[in-house]
């Protein structure tokens, strides 16, 4: 990742290809408006992720990204940390010292796998060095200036995505103080419920097997908890469930979707 210094007054757009939102009819634009291409983005990062503002005494972040995005500050924050999901739209002040944007599944691997793209920010006070102004052309592939594709996801109404929405409900219904994440019984017979069909998941290995696939397409290899091999079991399936619902694998909706055809096909008819 290149460093890049801006200073009291400049704004720096920054993405897979931001060059196109730099105005070209301000005539102060090539002073206080520049780009950055970010190296090795996937394809469905946004061309334009984040512009960042700064002023005398603030440092303004404005997501302009369609991904998930998570924003932790190392500094005045209870217990030493603060961690917040961002979406497209949202602004916020940015706190002196260590700021990190983490991209999930951002970063395009050699072998066509995706990893989290990680960028630090550093706010300091005033300098007396003349900040370095960035490239005007980035490190990022031929394709970069093309439309943004679709983030990897897992198909809809699949066994994996059913699996997904059984092991990621605690987050997706808002009740992420579940004791514990759901047994390999417990997604067999919530699938079943939603579905009417659960496949072969009454068998411990193919629920195994499932979590080990959206593992995969949740973290990429880099971070997968299952290729790491460390930890407890039932910890690794809680990172996996908390990661599936925060990178969208599946939806608040889908989880909706699921329960409403459940509930049509149990109602009994009506007789006259």
């Amino acid at each position: 990742m290149p460093t890049v210094t801006v200073g009291t007054g400049e704004t720096l757009l920054f993405g897979r290809s931001p060059h196109y939102a730099v105005p070209e009819d301000d005539p102060d634009a090539a002073v206080s408006v520049s780009a950055l291409v970010l190296p090795r983005c996937a394809p469905h990062v946004s061309r334009l992720l984040g512009e960042l503002t700064v002023g005398d005494e603030i440092a303004r972040l404005r997501w302009h990204g369609a991904g998930e995005t998570q924003v932790a500050s190392l500094f005045d924050a209870p217990g030493g940390a603060r961690r917040v999901t961002i979406t497209e739209g949202i602004s916020l002040l940015l706190d002196e010292g260590e700021n990190q944007l983490v991209v999930m599944r951002g970063r395009k691997g050699p072998d066509g796998t995706f990893d989290d793209l990680s960028i630090v920010v550093e706010v300091q006070g005033d300098s007396s060095e003349p900040p370095p102004r960035p490239r005007p052309e980035g490190e990022g592939d031929e394709d970069d200036a093309m439309a943004t594709a679709p983030a990897p996801r897992l198909m809809p109404q699949s066994r994996e995505w059913y699996v997904a929405l059984a092991l990621a409900e605690p987050w997706l219904a808002g009740t992420d103080d579940y004791p514990r994440p759901p047994s390999n019984r417990e997604i067999y017979e919530r699938v079943l419920h939603w579905h009417g069909y659960a496949w072969n998941l009454q068998r411990s290995q193919r629920v195994d097997d499932a979590i080990r696939s959206i593992s995969a397409l949740a973290f990429g290899p880099k971070d997968d908890p299952f290729r790491a091999g460390a930890g407890r079991a039932q910890n690794v399936r809680f990172a996996v469930g908390r990661r599936t619902a925060e990178v969208r694998l599946v939806t608040p909706e889908d989880l909706e979707a699921v329960d409403r055809a459940a509930t049509r096909r149990n109602v009994p008819p009506a007789h006259a």
